[in-house]
């Protein structure tokens, strides 16, 4: 068994590419060892900003040997009169490595048993490697001096290892070896990698820290320490994108502790944070007592504690943050100088779309749309149009300008500031809310209102601006341009988590109204089914995991769009209820009913038209079943007596009777079973 190593030397990668390499390299490897048949025990694959390193342990040293048939040529081909080989078939047998005596006959053909020797794992790996690296996929990568082979960044060096052993390799004009890098500060420049087994370690005496999770815990630790001594704390839970950003940006982290004026904090701690922590890569420090600490903590990527070098980099980072809270504090007075309904008005100069208007205009609409829906779920609607009034304010000020991510955020707190009251302070920050597919939808209803009738114009705004021969600029697998995507999840999480009673296809046509009327721009007809088909295929794969396909259709006789808690509740009834063999039985009743009334039009039944009992038994047992379809469960069940008056009847009675009106009204009969069915699902997809 034997151990192979692989690093790729590089200039810095960008860090969101880091994760993903890994990951590709991880699954090319697997994939080369299983169509090659070479077996191992564990992969590993580790990255720097600087380097990705493949390390695979106890390797088979070469594929199994193959024997396997070959069909040559058939007989009248492969043999002469006499019965002796042509020169077809020994041109099979020299092809494939076999004698003549080596050839036999079965099926009509001649056949041969090649053997195949397997390969060695070494070469294997040489023959594969440049293939699997060029392979590679990221964002932005390009072509580097002469070479045509994209990468991420340039390629300084190639180690690879079998062994202890350098494999012959050339990358580009790179020929592997058995030394690379260590940190750029560090006293070992130049590493000699022994095998697989020690390559962390050796890179560690060279101040490099190649295991990533270890990495990421002495970020945790370090930094937690040095917040210890001035008695303060660091959030790590909310912390989690910064820190593996920093855990990929370096290769060597060491905590410094630094510091700003105490009178940035004046301004909104998540003006403060944020600068710190998705600007500058900073860990903000808290105090004991949950207030904000003017202390944070950066991560250097440097070797050594030198006094005067860590001063340098405390001063250069204090020079910077103070300067981009400086910016914050300025914005922050000067915004706060007005009311923030005083900053609507400003919304006239702000564009929403090309050719949709203003965000003044858009927030007109967000108010429209949202007594709408307070008079759906009536709800006393003064806070909400409040709400919706000053939604999109904070998009004028200053700060917001300059930090756009604190969007809602600094709404909330100039609403606070300006005297508005806590319920529509917190839904101008949370009508922003679901920020992903997954993170927390609005709180108050409030929010959940204002979110929904945003999220909706939003989607509607996209499919008027992009009708006709723009319908190839609506949302696809990689342009969505206004975030519909996002928006269409947000608005069914927003009414699936909180149970909101809501027409949702009532709201969508009435905004496609607003802005065709408001923009004279005529409402095409399919638009509005092109905006149901979207909605609806996010839907589809919120729930791909949970649901069938099938069974999501067969729901579908409830629009979803028209009552989302229903059909919700029906996916769930059924998946229970498809796997009773009572239901089972009731299905195959159902389909029987639906393949005879596919294109039936027939309603009125006449009992002196029936002419068999099994008619006459099956008519009394629907005229019995009043159960309401209110109640599924009691309903299905109710269906279900009906299973054996109906398998009676197509035992018995021939639909298609010669006499005309004997077949229309068994026609009709079955029709009056197919609308009974219709209230609780389409049989036909399950």
């Amino acid at each position: 068994m034997s151990d192979f190593l692989l690093e790729i030397l590089v200039q810095e990668l960008p860090y969101k590419f880091i994760p993903d390499a890994q990951k590709q390299l991880k699954d090319a490897f697997e994939k080369l060892f299983s169509q090659y048949g070479i077996e191992y025990k564990t992969l590993d694959v580790q990255a720097t900003p600087r380097r990705l390193a493949v390390m695979v342990f106890d390797l088979t040293d070469k594929q199994k040997d193959i024997v396997k048939e070959a069909r040559g040529p058939i007989l009248n081909i492969a043999l002469d009169k006499n019965k002796n080989f042509t020169p077809a078939a020994l041109g099979f047998a020299k092809k494939n490595g076999a004698q003549e005596s080596d050839l036999y006959i079965k099926d009509n053909y001649i056949w041969a048993k090649v053997e195949i020797k397997g390969k060695s794992t070494k070469e294997i790996l040489s023959e594969n490697i440049e293939d699997i690296i060029f392979k590679m996929q990221g964002a932005h990568f390009m072509r580097w001096g002469s070479h045509e082979q994209k990468f991420s960044r340039p390629i300084e060096n190639i180690v690879a290892l079998y062994n202890g052993d350098i494999l012959p390799l050339k990358v580009l004009d790179k020929t592997s070896a058995n030394t690379t890098l260590g940190h750029r500060f560090s006293a070992n420049k130049v590493v000699k990698i022994t095998n697989a087994k020690t390559y962390v370690d050796d890179l560690r005496k060279a101040n490099v820290i190649v295991n990533v999770q270890e990495r990421k815990k002495v970020i945790v630790e370090s930094a937690k320490k040095c917040a210890d001594t001035i008695n303060t704390v660091i959030n790590f839970d909310n912390l989690d994108d910064l820190l593996e950003e920093v855990t990929y940006i370096t290769e060597y982290p060491i905590p410094v502790l630094c510091d700003f004026d105490k009178k940035y904090l004046e301004i909104p701690d998540i003006v403060t944070t944020t600068v710190m922590s998705k600007h500058q890569r900073y860990f903000p420090l808290w105090q004991k007592d949950g207030k904000l600490s003017n202390h944070f903590i950066t991560m250097a990527n440097f070797v050594g504690t030198d006094k005067e070098s860590m001063d340098n980099i405390k001063a250069g980072n204090q020079r910077v943050v103070s300067a981009r809270l400086e910016d914050g504090i300025f914005f922050y007075k000067e915004d706060t100088k007005t009311p923030l309904v005083d900053k609507v008005e400003a919304l006239k100069g702000m564009t929403f779309q090309k050719g949709l208007g203003t965000l003044f205009d858009k927030t007109q609409r967000i108010i429209e749309l949202s007594k709408q829906i307070c008079k759906q779920l009536n709800v006393e609607d003064k806070d909400v149009l409040r709400s919706a009034l000053l939604a999109k304010a904070d998009l004028s000020t200053q700060l917001v300008f300059e930090f756009t991510e604190l969007q809602g955020y600094i709404g909330e707190n100039y609403a606070l500031k300006s005297g508005e009251k806590q319920n529509v302070a917190l839904a101008v920050k949370e009508h922003y809310f679901p920020l992903n597919a997954y993170s927390e939808t609005a709180s108050g209803i409030e929010g959940q209102i204002v979110s929904i009738a945003d999220k909706i114009d939003t989607i509607c705004a996209l499919f008027i601006s992009t009708q006709g021969k723009l319908k190839k600029k609506r949302p696809t697998g990689s342009n969505d341009p206004l975030g519909a995507r996002r928006a269409a999840i947000g608005i069914l999480r927003t009414v699936i988590n909180n149970s909101l009673k809501l027409n949702l296809k009532t709201l969508f046509d009435n905004s496609l109204n607003i802005l065709s009327k408001e923009f004279n721009v005529e409402l095409e007809a399919e638009t509005a089914s092109d905006v149901y088909e979207f909605v609806l295929n996010r839907l589809s794969i919120m729930y791909e995991k949970e649901y069938s396909q099938d069974l999501m259709k067969a729901c579908s006789v409830i629009n979803p769009l028209e009552n989302l808690d229903d059909y919700l509740k029906r996916l769930d009834f059924l998946k229970k209820e498809n796997e009773k063999e009572t239901f089972k039985t009731l299905c195959e009743a159902a389909k029987r009913v639906l393949r005879i009334t596919k294109d039936a039009k027939y309603s009125e039944v006449s009992e002196s038209l029936f002419v068999l009992d099994e008619e006459k038994e099956l008519y009394a047992s629907i005229k019995k079943q009043t159960q309401s379809a209110d109640d599924l469960a009691k309903y299905t069940l109710s269906l279900c007596e009906l299973v054996k008056p109906i398998n009676n009847f197509f035992d018995k009675v021939l639909v298609m009777d010669k006499d005309e009106k004997i077949k229309n009204n068994r026609i009709a009969l079955l029709n009056l079973l197919k609308e009974k069915f219709s209230l609780v699902c389409d049989f036909q997809y399950l």
